[in-house]
Order: C-alpha cells, then sequence, then structure tokens
C-alpha cells in the first residue's frame, strides 16, 4: 500500500518535472506574440476616460478568459484525434502572422489615410459613450480570440509529442500566464500617463523630483506603446518564419549556415509580402463590388 503510494507521489513528481520543462520551452514559442499582443491590446484599452479605463480592460480580461475557454477543449480535442489539424492550423495562423508583419511594415513605409477614432468625446452623453465602449471591448475581444488561437496552437505545436496530460497542463498554464501577464502589463501601461499626473499634482514645488518623474510616465506612453508595436511587428515576422522552418521541410534546409533568428525573420517578411499582394487585391476588389 505504501510502495503504491510512494509510485503515484514519483509519477507526479515526474509529471509536474515535465510540465515545468515543457512550460519553458512552450513560453520561448509563444513568448514573440506578447509584444504585438501587449501593444495591440495596449491600444485597444486606451482612449477612455480615466475612471473608465480599468473597468473596460477588466471586461476585455473576462472575454479573453471566455476564448481560451473555447479555444482550450477544442485544441486539444484536434490534438487527440486529429493531430495533422494542429500542424495545419499552425501554417495557417503562420500566413496571417507573416501577413500581419508585412502589413504594418508596408504601411510605416507608405502611410496609409487615418480612420476617425471612435474614442469617447467629453460632449458625449454617457449613453453614446457606453456604446462606444461596447464597440471597443467587442473588437478588443475578438482581436484578443485570433491572437488566443495563435498562442495556443504554437504552444500545443511545441509540446504535441509529449502525452496528452502534459499538453493540456502546459498549454493551460501557458493560456492562463499569457492572460494575466498581458493584460497585468497593459493596465500598468494605460495608467501610465494617469500616475504621472497624480505625482506632478503630488506637491506645489516646480520641477521637484515627482514632476520630473510625472512628466517621464506622461511623455513615455506614446513611447512605450510604439516601442511595443515595432517589438511586435519584428515578432509577428521571426515566429511565423520559425513556424515554416520547423513544420516545412523545404525551410527547414533553407540557408543552414545563417543564424536562425535571420533565416527565420527573412522567411517571415518575404512570406509575409507574396501573402500581402493577393490579399490587398482582394480587400480591393471587395471594397469595389460592395460600392
Amino acid at each position: 500500500m505504501a510502495s503504491g503510494l510512494f509510485a503515484l507521489l514519483d509519477d507526479i513528481a515526474t509529471l509536474m518535472d515535465d510540465v515545468a520543462v515543457m512550460s519553458k520551452v512552450a513560453a520561448k514559442k509563444t513568448a514573440g506574440l506578447l509584444g504585438d499582443d501587449l501593444a495591440v491590446n495596449a491600444e485597444k484599452a486606451s482612449g477612455f476616460l480615466p475612471d473608465r479605463e480599468l473597468p473596460v480592460l477588466w471586461a476585455i480580461t473576462k472575454g479573453s478568459f471566455l476564448n481560451k475557454l473555447i479555444i482550450l477543449p477544442l485544441a486539444f480535442l484536434l490534438s487527440a484525434f486529429v493531430p495533422m489539424a494542429v500542424t495545419i492550423i499552425l501554417i495557417i495562423g503562420g500566413l496571417y502572422l507573416a501577413y500581419e508583419g508585412a502589413e504594418k511594415i508596408y504601411h510605416y513605409i507608405i502611410p496609409h489615410k487615418k480612420e476617425v477614432k471612435d474614442t469617447p468625446d467629453l460632449e458625449l452623453s454617457k449613453k453614446e459613450v457606453l456604446e462606444v465602449e461596447k464597440a471597443k471591448i467587442k473588437s478588443a475581444i475578438t482581436t484578443d480570440f485570433i491572437l488566443s488561437v495563435e498562442i495556443v496552437i504554437i504552444a500545443l505545436g511545441a509540446v504535441s509529442t509529449e502525452a496528452l496530460s502534459t499538453q493540456i497542463m502546459v498549454v493551460s498554464i501557458i493560456a492562463v500566464l499569457a492572460t494575466v501577464g498581458v493584460y497585468g502589463i497593459v493596465a500598468l501601461i494605460v495608467r501610465m500617463d494617469e500616475m504621472g499626473y497624480k505625482l506632478i499634482a503630488l506637491n506645489e514645488e516646480d520641477d521637484s523630483f515627482s514632476d520630473k518623474v510625472g512628466k517621464l510616465l506622461v511623455r513615455g506612453l506614446p513611447w512605450v506603446v510604439r516601442a511595443l508595436g515595432f517589438i511586435g511587428t519584428i515578432a509577428l515576422l521571426l515566429v511565423s518564419g520559425g513556424i515554416f522552418s520547423h513544420n516545412i521541410d523545404f525551410f527547414h534546409h533553407l540557408l543552414p549556415s545563417w543564424p536562425t533568428f535571420l533565416r527565420d525573420g527573412l522567411i517571415g517578411l518575404v512570406i509575409g509580402f507574396l501573402t500581402l499582394v493577393p490579399v490587398s487585391l482582394f480587400k480591393k476588389l471587395f471594397k469595389k463590388k460592395a460600392a
């Protein structure tokens, strides 16, 4: 009886060791998406009245957890019964990531016409402000769903050769950490300017230490969001290139003497622009027909 209990505890310890090791591997694979995830969600959660930023962010966070609850069971079922589907979805996700990265670079080189922002205005009624909030929350949750699919599938791909129990634990841990980590940092980012204004108003002295720190936080917010956007774009290309090089034999043996990050970045960039051209043409044709 005692020996059976010790054997069970040993099996559990071994499983947890495997989960810890594979969680690190999966975290490295999905870390590239977090920069883009942070930039997107920081943009989605900003532009509200100061007293509405945290409630809006909490609503988006709850939607993100719901997205994970929908995605995780489906991903595990596919992994258990149709493992090839995971690879196919992974490659499709890689195409999407490469396209998104190339599109951002294209718009940076050739700026597109800016659309009117749907941020709440002080002159709007309370009902209108809530309607704008609902629209932005819905948009943010939809974007989160797409990013969550990518994170879950990439994490699942990293542990696809492990036992199903290990896959479930590792991918679930990554999903929870991604949500808590991303939205925790987003909360700090969107409140940077508010914290700065409070520090500036902390005392009546001019050019005090609190004033300097406060002004740094206020001025730094746009730069932080831009930096995250830049890092996220690079990450999109690296992650997408890594997906192709690990799952398609041709890309795996391409440019063997190159450093991995340069090869993956180049593959992601080339495939991204090859995807961007037909997608852009399709969008233009669709807009013409709609008009």
